[in-house]
């Protein structure tokens, strides 16, 4: 299949092995998951009444005090006391093997074009490092919200950027499916889209 150049009315040959692939919605939101929830910190711990410091004597005798019976002063109803269902550090990240990866890919990069919503430019990185012009740019190609890819992410690339909002910069190898349908729009540049093609074709 053949993608327009925006800008140069050229065109550029891509496989539809990469770019040609029917929406997979199962697989894409399995590997969306996936990925968001390997980006989970897991690390929330709270203390079980056996790890909370103290209370190892009674706090009064069993009968006789006209109180409730009590054992120790880390109980869960007491204040100060250990959590009856503490939490746990835990690992949240699921397994998903590099085929279904790289099909979610595919599927996501075939239904941005089909949408025309996948952007392919020339070049991307501006002359100097301003953020001015690289908004310039983008305007010209009609695009606000974007995820800009590129073969690699040059200087110039990086500080004209980073002060845009809703605009993300990367290289083919730091794309991954969140980013990719995260954006209104993906503006990636020929050296990446072939890029692209090697890795997914």
């Amino acid at each position: 299949m053949e993608l327009t150049v925006t800008g140069s009315g050229n065109g550029v040959q891509v496989s539809d092995a990469a770019f040609g692939k029917e929406f997979n919605e199962s697989l894409v939101h399995q590997v969306v998951t996936a990925y968001m929830a390997a980006g989970r910190q897991g690390s929330a711990k709270q203390k079980t009444r056996s790890e909370v410091s103290g209370g190892g004597k009674k706090p009064w005798r069993q009968k006789g005090t006209g109180r409730a019976r009590a054992g120790t002063i880390r109980s869960p109803i007491w204040r100060g006391g250990g959590t009856t269902f503490a939490a746990r550090p835990r690992d949240y990240s699921q397994k998903v093997n590099r085929k279904m990866y790289r099909g979610a890919l595919r599927s996501i990069l075939s239904e941005l074009v089909r949408q025309e919503r996948l952007v392919v430019v020339d070049s991307i990185t501006p002359a100097e490092p301003k953020t001015k012009v690289f908004n310039a740019r983008l305007a010209e190609l009609g695009v606000k919200d974007a995820l800009v890819v590129s073969d690699s992410v040059e200087r110039n690339l990086e500080l004209a950027s980073r002060n845009i909002p809703n605009v993300a910069v990367s290289d083919v190898r730091g794309v991954d499916p969140v980013s990719l349908v995260a954006h209104n729009h993906v503006v990636v540049t020929v050296d990446a889209l072939k890029k692209f093609e090697e890795m997914l074709g």
